[in-house]
């Protein structure tokens, strides 16, 4: 009797199954049907920083197990907290990641100056990450994280959605037809920021809000005040937090170029910017906390093989490029955008890659287009993550990719701070020109932070 009372729950199951097998087949549509994925095959996905962004990023990842959240203002993320009530919830990314065994993966959406400590933290950890962009902060942070992808051999990918789009491939093959000829000029711009910039430090010091825990909002930065200038929103513009209007949407739209012409290391940056601040209608001095008001940024890439080398400039703050002889009149530049200079013609394409036409409409009716070469995501940005999680080909905006354009993008950063061209040697993320200004290469952190 004791034998027969000691029989496992797999045993148990299996003697089930195999008597069931003998008279039936269950069909698979009351397992659950041909799209069903069981528990079992679901990834357990953990969310940080989820008040913003984050909240879009799980919502996209919502057919996995949402196991564990985490955000250090209770309030500003309240709401989202609520709609995965199975998930644990957590005020510290580092405490979720020793507590809770069963994650798997990661979602960061957390301000810029956070995202490379947690990730690192998650990677070392063997977790898989998905990162919002701009990928890190610094050029240092951005080549370490790709370097950890590859040691610790996680899926990564960061959040510049855009890099999904059809539009981004579409690009890529009418250049590489000859649409327009040999590339040597581009023009990026965007309408942001929509948050203040060009400004100076707040004077005065609030209370801190009891839903937020502001000595982990601040993290690797240096200790200051807490004031609703950083926090929860507008810390973009603030260089100790983000990266300015040109971190917001480079990393959308310079990925266009970055991608399509096969750029890499700039072989040089320089920026032009508003030095001066206004407070109270008077000319302050250089506001050197925040990034300027509006900036256009030049950088120049070499040759890539038999592709020549590239002039890409930057605009922001609503500065615009040149309007094209070739735009018919009455049609208006996008307010964010991309336009290619080649040889043999003009293309243009709106903020993520989308619709990319060439110019004028007379010639794009006329171009045969391609087949199409490049194969196409057919999922989500997230679930194109998700799916190398699983064990897939690797996700479009790996770190691979994304790691050296992210550097591209803040080394525009570099330039603004600066103040001078600086010449860059990108294999050894160093500025061999002016030296004071690799100390914005790889800035350090406060005590009790590191990667």
């Amino acid at each position: 009797m004791a034998n027969k009372n000691n029989i496992n729950r797999r045993q148990f199951m299996g003697g089930v199954a195999g008597a069931a097998a003998a008279f039936t087949i269950v069909p698979r549509h009351v397992l659950g049907g041909a799209g069903y994925t069981p528990p079992s095959e679901k990834l357990n996905i953990a969310g940080v920083g989820i008040g913003g962004m984050g909240k879009n990023n799980l919502k996209k990842c919502e057919g996995e197990n949402i196991v564990a959240l985490c955000d250090v203002d209770e309030e500003y993320a309240g709401k989202i907290f609520d709609l995965y009530p199975g998930a644990k919830k957590y005020t510290d990314y580092r405490k979720m990641l020793k507590k809770q065994k069963d994650i798997e993966a990661v979602i960061i959406a957390t301000p810029d100056h956070t995202h490379a400590v947690i990730a690192m933290t998650a990677m070392k950890m063997g977790k898989h990450v998905y990162v919002q962009k701009p990928m890190t902060r610094t050029v240092y942070e951005a080549r370490k994280l790709t370097e950890a992808a590859r040691k610790y051999k996680v899926a990564t990918q960061m959040g510049n959605q855009g890099h999904s789009d059809d539009g981004m491939r579409m690009v890529t093959e009418w250049l590489d037809d000859g649409a327009i000829g040999p590339v040597r000029e581009v023009h990026c711009w965007t309408n942001r920021p929509l948050w203040p910039q060009g400004i100076g430090r707040p004077k005065d010091t609030p209370p801190v809000p009891p839903t937020l825990d502001w000595e982990l909002w601040i993290g690797p930065m240096p200790e200051r005040p807490y004031h609703p200038a950083y926090a929860p929103w507008v810390w973009r513009g603030w260089w100790d937090f983000g990266c300015g209007a040109l971190g917001d949407m480079g990393c959308h739209i310079m990925d266009i170029p970055f991608y399509a012409l096969k750029l890499k290391y700039p072989s040089s940056v320089e920026a032009s910017c508003p030095t001066v601040y206004l407070e109270k209608g008077k000319v302050k001095e250089t506001a050197a906390e925040t990034a300027p008001v509006a900036s256009i940024v030049r950088y120049k890439f070499p040759a890539r093989g038999k592709m020549p080398a590239v002039n890409l400039t930057w605009y922001d703050g609503c500065l615009m490029p040149p309007r094209p002889e070739e735009l018919e009149e009455g049609r208006r530049l996008p307010k964010s955008g991309t336009i290619f200079i080649g040889d043999k013609g003009k293309l243009m394409c709106e903020t993520y890659g989308g619709s990319p036409r060439l110019i004028p409409e007379t010639k794009m009716q006329a171009y045969k287009r391609p087949p199409e070469r490049i194969p196409r995501i057919d999922v989500s940005h997230e679930e194109d993550w998700v799916r190398a999680c699983k064990g897939g080909k690797a996700a479009c905006s790996n770190f691979e990719y994304a790691g050296p354009l992210t550097e591209t993008v803040v080394m525009g950063n570099l330039a603004i701070r600066a103040g001078e061209k600086l010449y860059w040697d990108g294999p050894n993320m160093t500025v061999t020109n002016v030296p004071a200004a690799n100390e914005y290469v790889r800035p350090g952190y406060r005590q009790g932070w590191s990667l």
